[in-house]
């Protein structure tokens, strides 16, 4: 019986990448191994799978089949001879590592991103309104300054490991349930890499990196709020295999301020006032994060009434708008008045009109305005 072609067998075209073989293998495998399909046929199947895998997915022969078919393969070709199959879940977890992209020497030998670091620092809330840079000391793997890397004593080299040949797995035959397969394994010798280390390096004894305490400048911008992050792109771990570094994430601590309480980008205030200056209206200074601000407080403020100074709060980061400052009035009560003052009260009394609440005698103003102090 003549063999099927071996894309068929996958059920990938010819132009397929090497992943969606690989994909594809895995889902065909699962679909006939013989502990989960119950067909007759299914084991034949699941052999004929493997052994389509075992051509496909290695370049050379891959290339070999597409110019010549089963001819150009030979009785030797990957190891479909005498390859019986193998028990994907009976545990031998090395064939699904080699199959099914698990730990290889080769994935060792893979580029790897550095891991990710966290510090946290604390800034003032005068310096979260104008921006600050500050510096951060972080303690970190970076690349041995002794053998930039090379895990080697200055003057040596690595060497090609003798039992992979370099490249960093060696194949092992094992006797499974169903016949004989080839196990691709990492390579004990030189752990996977390809490589041995004849003169390790004595500072960081032959790992290529060593614990450094950098310090670091970091830019904090203006607006930043409490528990906000600022990522500084590649100040983390060192990659490994020319992978790239990963980043520094500073979470940001801000101190509350004495006199006001933020809102997003808007900063809001308690004006505390008294009587007089709310019933007469006076003008008044405001405080800001630059400075001062003139507002004026109309006759018959109400206590609650909140004024706003545009653009005088905090700055947005992603526009860098200004928020605003809001201003409520708080109505202050004496909790004790002089002899005088109390006479000018018991006066405001009688001559207050009670149906509309006006004050019928107008002179009396100036008398409370200085007896009280007000502007």
């Amino acid at each position: 019986m003549a063999k099927r072609d071996y894309y068929d067998v996958l059920g990938v075209s010819r132009g397929s990448s090497d992943d969606e073989i690989r994909k594809s293998f895995h889902k065909k495998a699962l679909e006939y191994h013989p502990d989960r399909n119950k067909n007759p046929d299914a084991e034949a199947k699941f052999k004929e799978v493997n052994e389509a895998y075992q051509i496909l997915s290695e370049p050379e022969k891959r290339a070999r089949y597409d110019r010549l078919g089963h001819a150009g393969l030979g009785p030797d070709a990957g190891f479909a001879r005498d390859f019986d199959g193998f028990d994907i879940f009976g545990g031998l977890g090395d064939i699904f590592d080699s199959f099914f992209g698990g730990t290889t020497g080769q994935s060792r030998r893979a580029p790897r991103r550095g891991s990710d670091l966290q510090t946290r620092i604390m800034i003032s809330f005068e310096d979260a309104y104008r921006g600050i840079e500050r510096e951060v000391e972080v303690k970190r793997t970076e690349e041995c300054q002794k053998c930039s890397g090379s895990r080697c004593e200055p003057g040596s080299s690595p060497v090609q490991c003798g039992t992979c040949r370099g490249s960093g797995q060696v194949r092992k035959a094992q006797r499974g349930l169903f016949g004989n397969f080839i196990q691709v394994v990492g390579c004990s010798s030189c752990s996977g890499v390809g490589e041995t280390i004849k003169s390790p390096c004595t500072s960081c004894r032959g790992s290529g990196n060593e614990k450094r305490t950098a310090k670091i400048a970091v830019n904090i911008p203006a607006g930043i709020e409490d528990a906000m992050q600022v990522r500084l792109t590649g100040e983390g771990e060192i990659g490994s295999n020319g992978g790239p570094p990963g980043n520094l994430y500073i979470g940001i601590s801000v101190t509350s301020h004495p006199l006001f309480r933020r809102d997003g980008a808007d900063l809001s205030l308690s004006l505390p006032l008294n009587f007089v200056q709310v019933t007469l209206g006076t003008e008044v200074e405001v405080p800001t994060m630059d400075g001062s601000e003139s507002l004026k407080i109309p006759p018959g403020t109400q206590p609650g009434t909140v004024f706003r100074i545009k653009s005088k709060g905090m700055p947005q980061i992603r526009n860098h708008r200004n928020g605003d400052i809001l201003i409520a009035v708080n109505l202050e009560v004496p909790t004790s008045v002089e002899p005088e003052q109390k006479e000018i009260l018991e006066q405001l009394a009688k001559a207050m009109d009670w149906n509309n609440g006006s004050i019928k005698d107008k002179g009396l103003l100036n008398k409370i305005k200085d007896a009280f102090g007000a502007t």
